[in-house]
């Protein structure tokens, strides 16, 4: 079933890269066609190739140190949580700067020299709770080869060309919807399918052209619910043969067809003050995901009991609380750091804790290859961990950072790259 789903993964993804080929073949400079993108498995967005943080490429050493990991360069920014995209020989990041603008910059992949940058008011000051993290830019930002979509605190989506920042659109969803301005900014990161750009965004979720950015269709309207925030990222998948977008709201967890905009299914994801924020997962057809004050959750979506209905059923559900942190699952074991900063492996079969650690930092993002896991702490430790249900095999850390490291960690082309609160360092495996 596993190797079936894989099937039905690679071909879905085919057909988008394919669709995005068809859609612009121009070459510019520093930049490559889509298709290309795909075949290299670029960073390209959240979580990278296929949006689940798994990477191809050369196989990654057994240990981890400074002597197997060099640094190749850094560049100064201005704050930000979002995490880097590629395309071509170019690093896209993001800043806000004097809480005022925000600002989009592409550097060179081999020096980290800025090639261009983009700007524009846009600024908020996120709740009290929240403040002491910061009230900066959020969602990592989506490029297809040709155009760069970079997510606005202040519920606005901007377009610009990837080879020169200059901008070809900008969607405000707050005009175009009478939508609230979401309480934490546009934290929910885009993504790109053939000619559309999907978000959540303007109390729902948006399909828009991409060229254009005119809106084809607006679903799961909540109406400001939660204060019209969205944590978690839309991701694509096949499940029982039918292509279909996994929209995980504040409070509940929907599926789309992503042409017609129809809601397929939709079920409640409990957790406290909505804060369901991991990207869910898929795993031999079932969906896993997890939420703070909820706990764990297993689901599967049945056939049709009647037109435009799709049962779905909870496999297990457990106590243990995910929180910012998208889990990494591979060979049956989903990896998770968790509410109390403790790491976790859960056996998918069965809903059990195989091991649980004692607590490390506030946030990881997890990238693996095979059965390695790169983590990324908060607090610029990075660790190579061996996936093993057996027990918690550390291989390696060390420090890559010496500010709080926020952002999505990125590989692209045997490239490590960092981005901390006040930079972006990018090494290389020795």
């Amino acid at each position: 079933m596993q190797g079936e789903w894989q099937g039905n993964r690679a071909g879905w993804w085919r057909g988008v890269w394919v669709a995005l080929a068809c859609a612009g073949t121009a070459v510019l400079p520093h930049l490559v066609r889509a298709e290309e993108l795909a075949g290299a498995g670029r960073w390209q967005q959240w979580r990278g190739p296929a949006r689940d943080g798994i990477v191809a490429g050369a196989t990654w050493p057994d240990g981890l140190s400074a002597d197997r990991l060099s640094r190749a360069w850094r560049t100064d920014l201005g704050p930000s949580y979002s995490g880097p995209v590629m395309a071509g020989d170019l690093v896209f990041v993001t800043e806000t700067k004097d809480r005022k603008t925000e600002h989009v910059r592409a550097l060179d992949r081999k020096s980290g020299k800025q090639v261009w940058e983009a700007s524009w008011e846009g600024a908020m000051t996120v709740p009290f709770f929240a403040i002491s993290n910061g009230s900066w830019i959020r969602a990592t930002p989506a490029v297809d080869g040709e155009r760069i979509y970079v997510a606005g605190m202040r519920d606005m989506l901007v377009c610009l060309d990837a080879a020169t920042g200059k901008e070809v659109w900008r969607k405000d969803f707050m005009q175009e919807f009478g939508s609230p301005l979401p309480a934490f900014g546009f934290v929910s990161s885009p993504l790109v399918i053939g000619d559309h750009v999907f978000v959540q965004a303007g109390s729902g979720f948006v399909k828009l052209d991409k060229a254009t950015g005119k809106t084809v269709w607006r679903v799961l309207d909540d109406g400001g619910g939660m204060s019209g925030s969205a944590f978690s990222s839309p991701f694509p998948t096949t499940l029982d043969g039918v292509p279909q977008l996994l929209v995980q709201a504040r409070e509940f967890l929907a599926a789309v067809d992503p042409e017609a905009g129809t809601v397929l299914w939709k079920t409640p994801v409990e957790a406290f003050r909505g804060m369901n924020i991991v990207t869910p997962t898929v795993t031999d057809g079932r969906i896993f995901t997890t939420s703070y004050g909820g706990g764990s959750f297993l689901f599967s979506v049945g056939t049709p009991a009647a037109e435009g209905a799709r049962p779905v059923e909870t496999v297990w559900r457990n106590k243990v609380q995910g929180y910012m942190s998208s889990p990494i699952v591979i060979g049956g074991h989903a990896y998770v750091h968790l509410r109390n900063q403790r790491f976790a492996c859960i056996d998918l079969a069965t809903g059990k804790e195989a091991w649980i650690t004692t607590p490390f930092g506030r946030y990881w993002s997890m990238v693996a290859q095979g059965d390695r896991i790169l983590a990324l702490d908060e607090t610029g430790d990075l660790r190579l961990i061996r996936a093993t249900p057996e027990k918690y095999d550390l291989l390696g850390e060390m420090k890559v950072a010496d500010k709080e490291s926020w952002a999505h960690v990125a590989i692209d082309q045997g490239t490590i790259y960092v981005r901390d609160l006040e930079g972006i360092t990018a090494y290389q495996w020795k």
